[in-house]
Formats: C-alpha cells, structure tokens, sequence
C-alpha cells in the first residue's frame, strides 16, 4: 500500500482512485471470507486452509486474539500482519451479526488503506524510512499506548475506588461495636 502510495506521490497514479480501489478490494476479501466463516464454520477452515496458505499457528493464534479482543480485533486485524486475513473468517464463525462486523471491518480498511497510501504520498522516496523507524521503535509506541489505557481506565474508575475504599472502613467498624 505505501509503495502505491509513493507511486501516486511521483504522479504515476491517482491517489483517489487507488484509495477506492484498495478500499473496494480489501472490503469485498472481508466480506467474503465472513462469509465462508459463517456458511462452513471452522471444519472447512481447519480441513482446506492449507491449500490456502492458512497454517494451523496462524488458526490458532487469530482463534486466541479473537476470544480475547472481540470485535475490535476486527477492526485493528488490519494493522496485524498474519491475523488480519483470518479476521473474517472468525467473525463470521463467531456468528457477529453482518451490520457490526460490516461497520467494524469497514471502518478499520478505510483507515488502514488511507494511512499507508498517505504515508507512501506524503513521505514519498522516504517512505520506507517510515517503516524502519516504527519497526525500530515499536515497543516505546506500544508501552507509550499502554500507559495512556491505563492512565484513562484510572481516570475512569477513579471514584468507583475512592467510594469502594471509603465503604470497607465503616463496615470494620461496625463489625468491632
């Protein structure tokens, strides 16, 4: 995608029309693997997916990421190199109703198609310096992602806290009258 991107970048194509033809592609391939999860089930994956380059590692490791992250792993499949072509299938064996998978999976192929053929436009020939800087940095971006999660869910539950931790001191002095 960012390679597409780049190449709009030198004028060889249409950024509008790469964004709705990537965007088309990577729906329909969702559609259709959903599909094929929820009319043959895991049985026909587990059966043929070898001849479709669909290893058992990969089954079970997008089975786990599923039973772990729902529906929101259908959005960021995308981002997931070796789940993202498995997240369809497992919606639709894990029966998502069509509307929430299709406004999930939808939602997170825009995005992901408009930011690596923006990050190949708008970064032209340093496209791929892009990528070694990430890929070299990943694991500050991910700490740095984490620590903002958990400093929301603090903020969040914060006087759920406060009110539990006020309540226990009361209750041992009722029990030592």
């Amino acid at each position: 995608m960012a390679y597409a991107g780049f190449l709009s970048y030198k004028g060889h194509l249409d950024f509008g029309i790469l964004a709705i033809l990537a965007f088309m592609g990577t729906t329909i391939g969702m559609t259709i693997t959903y599909f094929i999860g929820a009319k043959a089930g895991l049985p026909f994956i587990t059966r043929y997916g070898k001849w479709f380059l669909m290893k058992q590692d990969k089954l079970d490791k997008t089975q786990k990421w599923f039973a772990k992250y729902g529906n929101a792993l259908i959005f960021i499949g995308y981002f997931i190199p070796g789940v993202r072509h498995f997240t369809g299938y497992f919606a639709g064996i894990a029966a998502v109703p069509f509307r929430k998978f299709a406004l999930y999976a939808y939602s997170g192929a825009l995005f992901w198609v408009l930011l690596f053929l923006g990050i190949g436009k708008i970064f032209g020939p340093q496209w791929n310096a892009v990528f070694h800087l990430a890929h070299q940095y990943t694991a500050y971006i991910v700490a740095g992602i984490g620590l903002l999660l958990i400093a929301a869910v603090l903020y969040r539950y914060r006087k759920a806290w406060a009110a539990r931790s006020l309540r226990k001191p009361a209750a041992i002095r009722q029990r030592q009258k």
